[in-house]
């Protein structure tokens, strides 16, 4: 049965057609925390005209104190997504949370919308596809996460045929889940590291990819508890083996003509990459930004043990170090893997995809705006290296009106709010005493 999202109509019509009988009604905070109520279809005319009201400072990281108003998360129809595989008769909504009346500034969707909106008043749309990766894990004894397959032990298990076929149940769900949805699921693959795997749905415009990265993760995560297994996309959940990415492949529009690939009539790309002076210009912006760019793409302590890893069982980390740009080299910050996109591979598992392809976005209009050029293809120039820690990319971030620009594209103060949640986050977790600490200083004077 189809039950593909983003059908015309209404939401009651779209919930009827679908034969839906709870929604969830749902939005992300700027940590990215999936954050729901259970909506009967019997009430489903409130939700649409009035929202469904969220304690905000209950919610998480979304920038209100216990003495303010309601958030109100006014759903988008056109989001809708029936999950019946989930549960029988289940859907799930994305909302743009509101108070009084006004789209809230800190919410990361209303942050994604300003940020298209900037990109439209220049003629412009930007399309996305991303590649979730994530692990499939059960806890030992000890509570340390394990591969939830104990026969995934092989030191090189990319791509492992028997690693897929054991996991094929879960995978196959996955799979048809997001193919009933009109995702256009079209390979399903055993990642670098023991245990991680990688689901790829077709590219859409930026908000619904946006919102299917969130809705995968949801989905992924409750087909694996239906069988006993947690999913995780933390970025780097075991210290030897390769991390999980959020790789966006991006492109801009106009009018509907790939704005990406050099002209026809024009003279040859000397680059080589058959890219256009537009798509240039964008790279040259992802580079030049790239290190506050890392606080949103690549936003926890655990980050910068991926993009820092020196080496991993497999051999390779497939993490970029320094912004250079390139053809189809996976060292790269910025990959050109043909002349129609360029995908971003600074991001992972904890990156909020609205804020990650917000950040993006802003850079890449900025680097077309100032007509900036990115150099020599592998070559990173006067380019920093990308940041050692999650401190240090809060550090660049805060001096880099861009992206500080593009986190307060929809109101004042959310730039801030981010950049002392990730310096509170990163002293946290340098205030704890770890094993690596104790192993190495309890007898050693």
């Amino acid at each position: 049965m189809t039950v593909a999202s983003g059908s015309g109509g209404s939401l009651r019509e779209r919930a009827e057609a679908a034969g839906t009988s709870f929604i969830l009604a749902l939005f992300v905070d700027l940590a990215g925390k999936p954050c729901a109520k259970l909506v009967p279809v019997s009430a489903v005319d409130a939700l649409a005209t009035e929202g469904v009201g969220f304690a905000g400072y209950a919610v998480g990281a979304i920038g209100q104190q216990p003495s303010d108003p309601d958030l109100m998360a006014i759903p988008d129809p056109a989001s809708f997504t029936p999950i019946p595989f989930i549960k029988d008769g289940l859907a799930l909504v994305h909302c743009d949370p509101h108070v009084d009346g006004v789209p809230w500034p800190f919410a990361p969707r209303v942050i994604l919308r300003a940020l298209l909106a900037r990109a439209a008043a220049q003629g412009l749309s930007l399309n996305v596809g991303a590649e979730v990766e994530y692990f499939l894990v059960t806890r030992d004894a000890g509570g340390r996460p394990q591969p939830a397959d104990p026969a995934d032990v092989a030191a090189r298990p990319c791509y492992d045929a028997r690693g897929l076929t054991r996991m094929f149940d879960h995978l196959a769900a996955v799979s048809t889940g997001m193919n009933a949805l009109g995702w256009g699921n079209y390979a399903n693959d055993h990642e670098d590291g023991n245990g991680q795997f990688e689901q790829n749905f077709e590219y859409a415009d930026a908000l619904t990819t946006a919102d299917r990265v969130i809705s995968a993760r949801y989905l992924i995560s409750m087909l694996a508890e239906q069988r006993g297994m947690t999913a995780t996309f933390m970025p780097k959940p075991f210290a030897d083996r390769t991390g999980n990415g959020l790789h966006l492949h991006m492109s801009l529009w106009r009018d509907g003509v790939a704005g990406f690939p050099g002209p026809d009539d024009g003279p040859a790309d000397p680059r080589g990459l058959g890219l256009s002076a537009l798509a240039y210009s964008f790279v040259a912006g992802v580079l030049e930004h790239a290190s506050a760019l890392q606080a949103v793409a690549a936003p926890t302590v655990n980050s910068y043990k991926r993009t820092n890893a020196t080496s991993t069982s497999s051999g390779a980390s497939w993490s970029p170090k320094v912004p250079t740009y390139g053809g189809n080299d996976r060292t790269h910050y910025v990959r050109v893997p043909d002349d129609q996109r360029v995908e971003l591979r600074g991001g992972d598992g904890s990156a909020n995809p609205y804020l990650a392809i917000a950040g993006a976005l802003a850079a890449g209009l900025d680097g077309i705006g100032r007509g900036l050029d990115p150099g020599d293809p592998g070559k990173a120039g006067e380019r920093p290296p990308l940041p050692r820690t999650l401190l240090h990319a809060v550090e660049a971030f805060e001096r880099d009106d861009v992206l500080t620009g593009a986190l307060n594209a929809a109101g004042p103060g959310v730039a801030e709010y981010f950049a002392d949640l990730k310096r509170e986050e990163f002293f946290a977790w340098h205030g704890a005493v770890g094993e690596w600490e104790i192993e190495r200083y309890l007898t050693a004077f």
